[in-house]
């Protein structure tokens, strides 16, 4: 059986610039690594990557990958109140406003923002998930 994780998630991207401000300026994170072309964030337990998209595709054998896909990648808030102003900020720093912060029916806050090459992040609080001072979230119902 294989183990049940996550290593690594890399996006394509247009340009670096823009991205880091996003990453740096929006969210407030440091790259462990990072070049002309390809950036890395080390995460609560994996590596979040950005790659120009031609090397990307080049990597793995597959082109046109420039549209995004059909997913959605989070970052939970320990409270209901710092979502909207992460969104904001995360706009300010170049994203695109998606959705403003409401409350879903299933319960929470939720907002959504897409990076400057259109990946979509939600910005979210859980009142019922618990995130730990390392920032590991645990899934409850």
């Amino acid at each position: 059986m294989t183990q049940q994780q996550l290593s690594v998630i890399t996006l394509g991207i247009a340009d670096p610039a823009r991205s880091r401000r996003f990453y740096c300026d929006g969210f407030g994170w440091t790259p462990v690594f990072e070049n002309d072309e390809i950036a890395f964030y080390q995460m609560n337990g994996f590596v979040l990557g950005t790659w120009l998209t031609p090397r990307l595709e080049a990597d793995m054998q597959r082109p046109g990958l420039t549209r995004p896909g059909a997913f959605a990648l989070a970052h939970n808030v320990a409270a209901q109140a710092q979502v909207q102003p992460l969104i904001d900020h995360l706009v300010a720093a170049g994203g695109t406003l998606l959705r403003t912060g409401d409350a879903p029916d299933h319960g929470g806050f939720r907002g959504y923002v897409a990076d400057p090459d259109d990946h979509a992040w939600e910005i979210a609080w859980n009142p019922a998930w618990t995130i730990s001072p390392e920032g590991l979230v645990t899934f409850a119902v």
